[in-house]
């Protein structure tokens, strides 16, 4: 109760920085964050001097139980025509009404049926991610969910060595990833899971397939488990057999970066300094031309959040963000390598948050 009351009271000194007379909060996991409502259907009204959720006859029972900080109003004729109606009741009393609103979570659609509830006395303005930038930086609270997520998918994985053996599909090891994250508490897992073998690890994003593990070769795992609404993100490289030495040569290059990345991380940074001490080290084993994604990003109540850790991303890290740190490369044919921790940025420097062996492993 007392971190959504601190959350909405935040936003509200950052909506008066708008120079905006309330603030609009269409996206469900900033409501989330702001006033613990966790259904599929709600608008968040955020005023001065009050808060108003607004939701369907669904959830009325769960609204109740979960909303701190938040008045609830169920919605008989629609979420968007009730939110602007209620900006059209509080614009009578002015002559203009600004009204802050995230243009990157509302469609032209419903800012249309929006903006005929709300009237022409309404000026719309970006609310310049004002509720992202907030959960950019974790409170106590969630920071102590993220360590056991980040906890889950460690154990996960040492649990899943046994089973990394040739003749098993990729298919099979992601599903028991997911089965294991809800085995040890997770409600699931974050995304997709990522299980790619042989040439398929070259590609960053693969889906797992019916195709079969064989006898020398690269698996990349990709995993992350869902722990009360948050998020960890952990990928790990390994090798059925014995590695060439061109093979141990990528993975040290690999896990070098992403040393020099950890120890490039504290509060004042630039977020593209982080990724260039990664890209520096790739670039010195010619190997700069195969990191082909950014390398990393914030993580949260999403598994993408602020801030992105990339080339010409300016943005300053700060004390209590949660970052991923991700760097890799994919080459056509041999395969990929991918060695990805969640850390915390701390006073002095960065805090693994993940935990499982980083070291190559040969199975």
């Amino acid at each position: 109760m007392t971190s959504s009351r601190s959350r909405i009271h935040r936003l509200r000194l950052a909506i008066s920085g708008l120079r905006a007379d309330a603030l609009l909060v269409t996206h469900l996991p900033n409501i989330q964050y702001l006033c613990g409502f966790s259904g599929s259907a709600a608008i968040l009204l955020v005023e001065p001097g009050r808060s108003t959720l607004f939701t369907d006859s669904r959830y009325t029972f769960q609204a109740r139980e979960e909303v701190f900080g938040a008045r609830i109003h169920i919605a008989k004729r629609g979420l968007l025509r009730a939110a602007g109606e209620a900006l059209r009741d509080l614009s009578r009393r002015r002559a203009r009404f600004w009204a802050a609103y995230s243009p990157e979570h509302l469609t032209v659609a419903q800012k249309e049926v929006l903006q005929a509830a709300a009237g022409s006395r309404i000026r719309w303005i970006t609310d310049k991610s004002a509720v992202e930038k907030l959960r950019a930086v974790k409170d106590a609270d969630e920071l102590a969910v993220m360590r056991e997520a980040a906890g889950i998918v460690s154990e996960v994985f040492r649990g899943l060595l046994r089973a990394i053996k040739t003749g098993v599909s990729e298919l099979s090891l992601a599903a028991k990833i997911e089965y294991d994250i809800k085995r040890r508490g997770g409600s699931g897992p974050s995304f997709d899971t990522i299980v790619a073998s042989g040439p398929r690890a070259a590609w960053a994003h693969a889906r797992p397939t019916a195709k079969l593990l064989r006898k020398n070769e690269l698996v990349v795992l990709d995993q992350g488990a869902i722990l009360r609404g948050y998020c960890s993100d952990m990928t790990r490289t390994v090798f059925l057999g014995r590695a060439s030495r061109r093979v141990r040569r990528l993975y040290n290059a690999v896990l070098e970066a992403q040393q020099a990345a950890k120890a490039a991380i504290r509060p004042g940074v630039k977020a593209c300094d982080v990724d260039r001490a990664a890209r520096d080290i790739l670039k010195r084993y010619g190997l700069a031309r195969y990191f082909t994604h950014s390398l990393g990003h914030g993580l949260g109540l999403e598994v993408h959040e602020m801030p992105r850790l990339g080339r010409g991303e300016t943005t300053i890290l700060q004390e209590g963000m949660v970052l991923t740190v991700e760097p890799g490369v994919y080459i056509e044919g041999l395969g990929g390598i991918r060695i990805e921790d969640d850390v915390l940025v701390g006073p002095n420097g960065c805090a693994d948050l993940t935990t499982a062996p980083r070291e190559f492993l040969e199975l």
